[in-house]
């Protein structure tokens, strides 16, 4: 099914773009979000007849988006859950719960911005992508901690050579998850 994209959508393509897709994923998500409009000859003369305004809003959008970005940027939030001795955790952060953090904090954060492969279930910090717009993310270190007391410890013996460690640890394997991805 062939769409035409009213913002970007990472690893699909630009506003305006047409894009060929699988009609489930156009008819479950793109279509009802406003993502995305059928790509017929009417729906292609609204668009261009909107383009200009629809490239307006979102540039609106991405202004607020960085302003927001810059404020966060850097933003640490604790979380503190129950664990075992072996710093797993009964239970698990989930992204409603990272989101739940960040607006406590003073952000206003949908948990549909927060980015995670997979829940954390471990004590530690852990770097969080949120996504404030299509084209504006930032990143948020959430500090899971037994205690407020151990969190401010685990935030002391964080050196800057322990998060540039932690920072090349997660770039080595988000490119082991896209090598990955393009083998299959």
């Amino acid at each position: 099914m062939e769409v035409i994209l009213l913002e970007r959508i990472e690893k699909l393509g630009q506003m305006g773009d047409v894009v060929k897709v699988r009609p489930g994923f156009a008819r479950n998500y793109l279509l009802p979000q406003k993502k995305a409009l059928r790509a017929t000859r009417e729906n292609r003369q609204f668009f261009e007849a909107q383009r200009a305004q629809l490239e307006t809003t979102n540039l609106e959008h991405r202004k607020e988006a960085d302003a927001i970005s810059r404020k966060m940027n850097g933003l640490t939030v604790t979380i503190v859950r129950q664990a075992s001795d072996n710093d797993q955790l009964y239970g698990s952060v989930t992204v409603r719960n990272i989101a739940q953090a960040i607006t406590e904090v003073g952000f206003t954060i949908d948990s549909k911005q927060v980015q995670m492969a997979r829940p954390i279930k471990t004590i530690g910090m852990h770097e969080i992508i949120v996504r404030l717009h299509p084209e504006v993310s930032v990143e948020v270190t959430a500090n899971v901690a037994r205690s407020e007391e151990e969190a401010i410890t685990q935030i002391e013996e964080l050196t800057p050579e322990d998060v540039a460690v932690n920072k090349s640890t997660r770039e080595n394997v988000t490119q082991d998850n896209v090598a990955d991805e393009k083998e299959s």
